[in-house]
């Protein structure tokens, strides 16, 4: 194994359940669940297909020969076939029937449907998880002041909690996008070589309604509500960058998530998990760098330019079908679940892990806090007998006095000093940090928060209750 290419995703990022949906296992057996659905319906529909021949082929379902399609495909070059025929070797009463009227997209097409289904099933299930943690994390620290900022500069303070809130509310939108593509997806169903059903009803005897119920039962046995009502041979591959299109919505959310949680640990406020044996640098010792929220940017980044691949493809089709699909679906599909899969999994683990330090949060935040409390400061003044238009030219030249001195000279923040010593405002050093309480500045901070869980988030989590208590494995 150590001397061929294997894929990152598998070995180091995507968990086993998602990778086992993409396995050559899980597409074999769904494609003989396909034919199996293909001989029911259409022995039910009139066709000389017996039940002996049926149960031969449940039978072995899930006994897929796997040397003998690949020794077949050498010679044929052709997968589908491949697989007709080795599971004709398993089933000799019925190969006979197998794919009967059928054309290779309909266990290609059909399948990939399926699997992006219960993909999105497990996406969605890691996002709700993601959801819960973070509304668990925002609800405990909705009250603590901190500074807040807009292009990375200082502005009026916020709080954790409902920082918390802002990653929440955009993997609330991808929740929607989500339910939304998977709840519109279809299967390709029976429609033949060119979309027409012309060897449907060619077996039907010019039955149209038969043709029509085909493709019905079909999609009930699979679990679905329906089919595309047109298609040419194959699905619209719109489909697919339909798909990608949630998945690289996720990936913009948890890379903005990464990129605060990497700016926090810089500030010292906020840490992603530090494990006792972990090393942050191979140079340097102290350094405990935010690998998990790195690698959530970096799978992101994967994720959103393989959203390329499908637009392309889709773009691109001639008419009824090209095969110009096939090698980059075999690729960015797959690969594309089982990179977001990972970045869940990461973000599961930094929120349920998120160490907070309130001490350096209120400190950086008392420095800038005087600059913010200008205008209460103002206002106080302006009772006390002073002139406003006055006092706002004193605290703007007072501001830029304090504000040269903590980055020329490297000193604290004086503000409230000087302005306690400006007889013009007619206040003391006492009554000026009375103003200094951070919780005078932030608003509806914690009451946003307390809204936003309990109108927003908590009824999505009431709602899908079975789902919760994933927990995640980061496996380096």
């Amino acid at each position: 194994m150590y001397d061929r290419y294997i894929s990152p995703l598998s070995e180091r990022y995507a968990s086993r359940e998602m990778q086992y949906l993409f396995s050559a296992e899980k597409k074999f057996c769904t494609w003989r669940s396909l034919w199996i659905a293909l001989a029911e319906t259409e022995k039910e529909l009139g066709l000389p297909i017996t039940q002996e021949q049926i149960d031969e082929l449940k039978e072995h379902r899930d006994e897929i020969n796997f040397e003998v399609a690949k020794e077949r495909e050498k010679l044929v070059r052709h997968d589908v076939m491949s697989h007709v025929y080795a599971y004709g070797v398993q089933c000799p009463k019925a190969k006979g029937i197998i794919h009967l009227g059928a054309t290779s997209c309909y266990v290609g097409d059909n399948t990939d449907i399926i699997l992006m289904a219960e993909a999105l099933k497990l996406i969605r299930k890691k996002l709700i998880n993601v959801l819960d943690e973070l509304a668990k994390f925002a609800d405990t620290w909705k009250a603590q002041p901190t500074l807040a900022f807009t292009h990375f500069q200082p502005a009026q303070p916020t709080t954790v909690g409902k920082r918390a809130t802002l990653w929440m509310m955009e993997l609330k939108l991808d929740l929607d996008d989500l339910d939304y593509v998977l709840g519109s997806l279809r299967l390709l169903g029976s429609k033949g070589t060119t979309g027409t059903q012309a060897s449907f009803l060619e077996l039907f005897d010019g039955d149209h309604e038969k043709c029509r119920l085909l493709d019905q039962k079909i999609a009930q046995k699979m679990g679905f509500s329906g089919c595309y009502p047109v298609s040419g041979q194959t699905y619209s591959r719109k489909v697919d960058s339909r798909v990608l299109s949630v998945l690289a919505g996720i990936a913009q959310s948890a890379h903005k998530f990464s990129n605060d949680i990497r700016l926090l640990q810089h500030l010292k406020e906020i840490e992603e998990p530090f494990e006792k044996t972990q090393i942050g640098s191979s140079a340097m010792a102290y350094k405990r760098n935010p690998m998990r929220s790195e690698r959530m940017a970096s799978l992101a980044d994967y994720v959103m330019a393989d959203m390329m691949n499908p637009m392309i493809v889709a773009s691109t089709q001639w008419f009824e079908r090209t095969l110009d699909d096939s090698a980059n679906k075999r690729l960015s599909i797959p690969e594309g679940f089982l990179a977001v899969d990972g970045i869940l999994d990461l973000y599961l683990n930094v929120v349920d892990g998120l160490v907070v330090y309130p001490k350096v949060i209120e400190k950086r935040l008392m420095a800038e806090l005087p600059f913010m409390a200008t205008e209460n400061i103002m206002m106080d003044a302006v009772k006390a007998g002073g002139d406003r238009q006055e006092l706002h030219e004193r605290i703007r030249t007072l501001s830029m006095e304090a504000g040269r001195n903590v980055k020329e000279k490297g000193l604290d923040n004086n503000l409230l000093d000087l302005i306690a010593a400006d007889p013009a405002f007619n206040l003391t050093k006492q009554e000026l940090e009375a103003t200094m309480d951070p919780a005078r500045y932030t608003g509806r901070a914690k009451e946003q928060v307390e809204e936003f869980l309990a109108e927003v988030i908590r009824p999505i989590l009431d709602a899908n209750r079975d789902e919760l208590g994933v927990k995640a494995e980061i496996n380096v």
